[in-house]
């Protein structure tokens, strides 16, 4: 076993992690405004001066699991405008497409107890172009692409530093940083780094008054004084750097008005004392925040290397041995991915999977979020809501979260969304399977879930309904565990599956509207998937039943059948359990072929695709022909049963009999049970054969959603012949868009009209191998459609992961998709082989698009590269 995975059994190694956000500004949390304006309340240009009421926010920031204390390294190149504390970036309404990170920067390396973290943040040298960036971007229409950090021209002439932070665990408590510095131009320039210290202020609110100090001590050293916090001692190798004081106190005079009250220190005193030269430092040489000042000057070409250390030990030389203990921690975390990636033999793929785990393990938070304090305010400060009016959230007053969570993206999602949280654990459970588990977990929790069983999800409307994924990444955990430690963890399935009940019961009882097994769940996460806003609430009694909304229902039944039956075999209870679902699974494929007398399906037997219908009030039905991925969805409800299981479970093979002899109505739906597959397997899915063939020369026709980096989103057949539904007079046009959003709808953040979506074609590629499981060579399909080459799905399958890996991969001339024909970011040696996770690729060249960070369910593509586990 390797020392990592041997820490990993020692829970103490995850207290000090990069549990700080890269932007705490922007949040619904925070926003304590009356009208819900969470982009205005805390904005950017306010944020060096705000105090935050549920978390921190850093460049490369770390902190304990309750976020008590912080670190985080802050620079300034003596041109800018204020310090750089924290990554810029546009809110929403500033964006032309939604909010969007204006940064370059790279997670490079992280061990699961983070015994070992590299990332590197590209910094201008000259000025950086705020203004230009906000005015750009609001000149802009939704038409027009981002305008992005690169193509102002601040890194033209390489006019930029590399500055590469590092960190690494003497012990659990014991952070060594290793901040080097690299000039990348012809000339010398200057730079100020500012590693910086400070509590969470968790004081001022009304609850408690204690709070931390930092304290000057001797030189090269400040002292942490906290009765929790081991970490009593913050030291820097250059004892001479100056150390300066201010309080984590919102500067009311500069942003409210208030008078000035002597002998504060706020918030933006360090960076006022840089930048402005004012006595805005406490000269006590105290004050809840705290940073060494080291000012320098790199040669051209050249770096520096900084050093500093968090202990909890008072040493004469902090800094003794320390290239030595760097050394170790590195050889330990390259000693852990070398197993991990014994069976790659690229170094590019090893790379890239190597950094999309980083990218999973970077993008932990601490999420704070406690929604009754929220809503009536806190007793020193009350919140104005203006309940007359709309106000978020206000039937979650149960919940209360204060978790180290996956995020989606700690800059553009530094908020977890459920549905995607189930994708990040798949490859989480590669390397770290137990905090995988309690990620799933965590979800299901009563301060969690809602008592009506509604998971959570996302906190700009914890109501929002996400695809119901969570059983599926439940089950592909457990599995992918079992396999990797050689021992089923049936307590945490059994525990898992007894809240997914409940959430189960929710989706039947709240979003299948007539109680006939078809479901409609609004946007469900796809956005603008749709011709029109499917969250919108239709008049008299109209609604949309949706394709998805029911596949993954019929998806979420056969997941629990699959769960029970997994727990049948050691506790023979769960077989009634497994009978329930097996049972629920027919009625919905049975609701999916017929929703009743003189109403039309969702299969069209012409087109050979699955679509959304539209119940108009008069009774009619209207099939809406727009193939996206709502018509591939059905794909996902599959699943396989090696006959030895259902040998060991005759209540469930007696009442399966019966169910087949007597409803045939049902049975004769779906594929058929009776008929063994290869090596005595039975199959469950909504598609037979026929059925699943046609679907599959839609989606692998190169014409319409077989792209050569994945599936599109939707037919590419849109771009020169749009969609157009009109319904009350109401004129819908859907076109295919590859890449940004060209509209509002959901924010215009994230478009579903054509791009490639991970989580979607991770789902894709795993479905084809269980049908493959099943048909083997019996069952081969044309691919590309129309290319009169025939392949089984298993190669169908590794084919269409290779193109998703492909995104990622240098080609022949050396360039990687996502980089999007950037010659710097594919040639330059110093940007070639580091790898940014967008939140979704250009459906035509791969281009990365959307969230650049969202090594969430990107790095899905992680486990896409490692062979099949479970």
């Amino acid at each position: 076993m390797t020392i990592e995975k041997q820490r990993l059994q020692d829970k103490d190694w995850k207290n000090w992690g990069p549990y700080v956000s890269n932007r705490q500004w922007g949040n619904v949390r925070e926003d304590y405004s009356p009208n819900g304006n969470a982009w205005h309340f805390a904005n950017h240009d306010i944020a060096e001066s705000h105090t935050y009421r549920w978390g921190e926010e850093g460049i490369a920031g770390i902190s304990d699991p309750k976020q008590i204390f912080c670190f985080a390294l802050s620079f300034w190149n003596k041109k800018d405008k204020r310090v750089k504390e924290r990554l810029f970036g546009l809110s929403n309404p500033q964006g032309n497409h939604g909010e969007d990170i204006k940064e370059i920067f790279y997670y490079l390396d992280n061990t699961p107890t983070h015994s070992y973290m590299k990332m590197v943040y590209k910094y201008p040298i000259n000025e950086f172009p705020y203004d230009d960036i906000v005015a750009e971007n609001a000149r802009r229409t939704k038409k027009e692409p981002e305008y992005e950090l690169f193509d102002t021209g601040v890194f033209d002439k390489d006019e930029y530093f590399d500055i590469f932070i590092e960190y690494c665990k003497s012990d659990a408590h014991d952070i060594l940083v290793r901040v080097t510095v690299c000039n990348r131009s012809d000339k010398d320039a200057p730079i100020v780094v500012l590693p910086t210290a400070w509590f969470r202020n968790n004081w001022k609110w009304g609850y408690n008054e204690y709070k931390g100090q930092t304290v000057g001590g001797k030189e090269g050293c400040i002292d942490i004084v906290h009765d929790s916090i081991p970490i009593k001692k913050f030291y820097s190798k250059n004892k001479n750097a100056e150390q300066v004081f201010c309080d984590n106190e919102t500067n009311n005079p500069k942003l409210h008005g208030t008078p000035f009250v002597e002998k504060t220190y706020y918030k933006d005193g360090i960076n006022d004392y840089i930048i402005h030269q004012k006595n805005t430092i406490n000269p006590e040489k105290k004050g809840t925040k705290a940073a060494f000042i080291i000012d320098q000057i790199i040669e051209a070409g050249q770096s520096e290397v900084f050093e500093f250390r968090l202990s909890p030990y008072d040493m004469d030389d902090a800094f003794y041995q320390f290239d030595d203990i760097f050394n170790a921690r590195i050889n330990e975390a390259n000693e852990f991915y070398d197993e991990i990636q014994q069976d790659i033999f690229n170094d590019d793929e090893k790379n890239v999977q190597r950094q999309a785990f980083a990218g999973l393990l970077w993008n932990k938070q601490f999420y704070h979020y406690n929604v009754g304090k929220w809503l009536k305010g806190d007793p020193n400060y009350e919140a104005p809501r203006d309940f007359n009016h709309y106000v978020r959230n206000t039937e979650w007053e149960h919940l209360h979260n204060k978790d180290i969570i996956s995020m989606p993206d700690k800059w553009e999602y530094p908020w977890y969304a459920t549905w995607d949280l189930a994708f990040h654990c798949v490859p989480f459970a590669i390397i770290d399977a137990g905090f995988a588990k309690n990620q799933l977990l965590l979800l299901t929790k009563e301060w969690y879930m809602h008592p009506n069983g509604q998971m959570p999800a996302y906190e700009w409307n914890l109501s929002d309904v996400n695809p119901p994924v969570h059983a599926w990444s439940c089950f592909r955990v457990f599995k992918i565990d079992e396999k990797t430690n050689g021992k089923p963890d049936l307590l945490f399935l059994e525990k898992v599956f007894q809240k997914l009940l409940l959430n189960f019961t929710w989706w039947v009882n709240r979003k299948d509207k007539n109680g006939k097994n078809i479901f409609g769940g609004g946007f469900l996460g796809l956005d603008n998937i749709g011709a029109f806003d499917r969250n919108m609430e239709l008049k008299d009694g109209e609604h949309l039943e949706q394709a998805d909304g029911t596949s993954w229902m019929a998806m979420y039944a056969l997941n629990m059948m699959r769960i029970a039956m997994e727990l049948a075999q050691y506790y023979q209870v769960y077989e009634d359990m497994a009978i329930k679902f097996f049972e629920h699974y027919l009625y919905i494929a049975e609701a999916m072929e017929n929703m009743g007398e003189g109403k039309e399906g969702l299969w069209n037997e012409e087109d050979g695709f699955f679509y959304d219908v539209l119940q108009l009030a008069n009774g009619e039905s209207v099939s809406l022909r727009l193939r996206s991925i709502v018509g591939l969805i059905p794909l996902f409800a599959v699943e396989i049963i090696d006959h030895h299981l259902l040998s060991k479970m005759p209540n469930f093979r007696e009442r399966m009999d019966w169910v087949l002899k007597n409803k045939p109505e049902l049975t004769s739906l779906v594929s058929h049970w009776d008929e063994e597959g290869s090596g005595r397997k039975h199959l469950m899915s909504i598609l037979r054969k026929n059925r699943l063939t046609k679907v599959l020369t839609r989606m692998l026709d190169e014409k319409e959603f077989l792209s050569s980096y994945g599936i599109r989103a939707m037919s590419k057949v849109y771009e020169e012949n749009p969609f157009v539904f009109t319904v009350h007079g109401n004129k819908n046009v859907v076109y295919y868009t590859p890449a940004e959003s060209d509209s509002r709808m959901f924010g215009g953040n994230s478009n579903w009209r054509g791009p490639i979506w991970f989580p979607i074609n991770f789902l894709i590629v795993e479905s084809l191998q269980r049908f493959h499981f099943y048909y083997g060579n019996s069952l081969k399909v044309e691919f590309p459609t129309g290319s009169g080459e025939k392949k089984n799905l298993d190669e169908v399958a590794q084919n269409i992961s290779g193109r998703l890996c492909s995104i990622f991969l240098k080609d022949e001339s050396g360039q990687r998709a996502f980089n999007g024909g950037n010659y710097k970011f594919n040639y330059d040696p110093n940007f070639k082989d580091y790898i940014t996770f967008y939140e979704y690729f250009h459906g035509d060249n791969g281009r990365g698009v959307g969230a650049s960070h969202q090594t969430g369910w990107t790095a899905t593509v992680a486990k896409l590269m490692k062979p099949r586990l479970a």
